[in-house]
């Protein structure tokens, strides 16, 4: 929820007031300590204009297996130890948020498709360079 927030560009405050609530239920709600319940996630979907599938894409299959949730104190959904972690997912840093949003603010779509394949070399050859260095370790 919080990542197609973000790429909306919406503030907790503007989520929390289109769906009647305030910013610190939505806090609670982004960092999994408050369970979203299936009527609510239809209201966060119809505003964040994604189908209700799109909070379920790759979910872990061992989430789907109908794993019951942690009792109080420890470990449930959206905390450390989940599948849910996010410090290895470079989709929710604020740097790819921000890369994706000015993207998508350059209008003219031949310079954006070229700066796309821009980055792609580079990041192609930054890691080729890198596997290139483990080799000659070797």
């Amino acid at each position: 929820m919080r990542q197609r927030r973000s790429l909306l560009g919406m503030s907790q405050t503007n989520l929390g007031t289109a769906v009647g609530l305030t910013f610190q239920q939505i806090q609670k709600y982004e960092r999994g300590s408050n369970r979203i319940g299936s009527s609510r996630l239809f209201e966060f979907a119809k505003v964040l204009d994604v189908p209700v599938s799109y909070f379920f894409d790759e979910m872990p299959s061992n989430a789907l297996a109908g794993r019951p949730m942690s009792g109080r104190g420890k470990k449930g959904f959206g905390e450390a130890a989940t599948p849910f972690e996010q410090e290895k997912d470079p989709l929710v840093k604020r740097e790819t948020l921000e890369l994706v949003r000015a993207y998508y603010k350059i209008r003219e779509n031949r310079v954006r498709q070229r700066v796309f394949e821009m980055v792609k070399a580079v990041g192609a050859a930054s890691h080729a360079e890198v596997l290139g260095g483990s080799k000659k370790k070797r």
